[in-house]
């Protein structure tokens, strides 16, 4: 199999995997456990027949294995089998590294080697050693504004359709702890009818209870169009149901809205929506009315101003310089600030 770059994306891996090209080391490590358990659970699956795995199939954790015992597992033949799997999982917690990167350099090639290292790297070593002979997938945390992106490529893959805004919703709703977030996905997908599957905001307040009208993005929504009225309603509505939003999940959401806003006021043409997708690096030019509307409603100066105060907002929030004031306080002095 050819050598992998560590740039090799989730989708890539599972390409082969799906495909039956098994390499004979894999690396998974990094942040963001949903990936690691993904693909390590697709080789413990699928690598073997169900006949051929309790000869040929070892899933052990790092804090029950030393390397030299990983290694002398790895180093055996199959019996009746074309190959044999090795998966340690908390790859991190085992006690002793000697001897991993010697076999590395040269694995057994019927032998499928997954070492899972969640929550952070291996040692560069391991790293190199695995690059040069087999894959090396690094898994990163999402961040919040690449979340809705995540559940719909997610629906997609279900062989289903979702709108955007009812992403947000979703991902808005759970946050980034990704098992849960496609957990919460199936179970809407779970009600769907089978000659209807499309998700829509109306489905995502009925099956999960988050309100179309009243959420963080409609919020953002009547800040960028500068409806006053609409975004005092939200407010308002968040005071009543804090389970919908609060100023932990305005802030962040506002924040980088504003500054990628202050951003568009530097692109060649900043009416134009290609110009402003592509000089912000959004996916589609879509993405950008919201920005071009952005600059009719606040000049630049109003932005850097309101930047300034929403980072005086969140360092409030946390105690700095702040005796009485309540979170919600908080939110409806920033939002009266940006609005007037």
């Amino acid at each position: 199999m050819a050598v992998k770059e560590t740039g090799i994306t989730y989708e890539a891996v599972m390409r082969d995997l799906v495909a039956q090209n098994f390499a004979p080391v894999y690396l998974l490590m990094g942040d963001e456990p949903y990936f690691i358990d993904k693909i390590s659970a697709y080789i413990e699956e699928h690598a073997l027949q169900p006949e051929e795995k309790d000869f040929n199939q070892v899933v052990a954790f790092g804090s029950d294995i030393t390397a030299p015992q990983v290694v002398d597992l790895a180093r055996e033949f199959p019996l009746m089998a074309s190959r044999r799997v090795v998966i340690i999982k908390e790859a991190q917690g085992m006690k002793s590294g000697d001897g991993l990167e010697k076999y590395l350099a040269a694995p057994v090639s019927s032998t499928v080697l997954v070492l899972c290292y969640k929550g952070g790297k291996a040692d560069r070593g391991v790293v190199a050693k695995a690059k040069a002979k087999g894959v090396v997938f690094e898994s990163k945390k999402k961040r919040d504004y690449e979340l809705p992106a995540f559940v719909e490529g997610y629906v997609k893959m279900q062989k289903a359709v979702i709108d955007h805004k009812a992403a947000e919703m979703i991902a808005d709703h759970v946050g980034s702890d990704l098992a849960r977030l496609t957990s919460e996905v199936d179970k809407v997908l779970i009600s769907l009818p089978e000659d209807n599957r499309q998700i829509t905001p109306e489905v995502v307040e009925e099956q999960i209870g988050i309100s179309k009208d009243f959420n963080i993005f409609e919020l953002k929504n009547a800040v960028v169009a500068k409806d006053v009225f609409k975004a005092n309603q939200i407010m308002n509505y968040f005071d009543n149901n804090p389970k919908a939003g609060s100023l932990y999940a305005v802030v962040p959401l506002l924040f980088n809205y504003f500054q990628n806003l202050m951003i568009a006021f530097y692109a060649p043409e900043r009416t134009n929506e290609n110009s402003v997708a592509s000089f912000l690096g959004l996916k589609s030019p879509w993405a950008a009315k919201e920005y071009i509307s952005g600059m009719r409603n606040y000049n630049a100066m109003k932005v850097m101003q309101i930047i300034h105060m929403i980072k005086s907002v969140d360092a409030r929030s946390k105690g700095l310089g702040n005796v009485s004031a309540t979170a919600s306080d908080l939110a409806k002095e920033l939002l009266f600030f940006i609005m007037h």
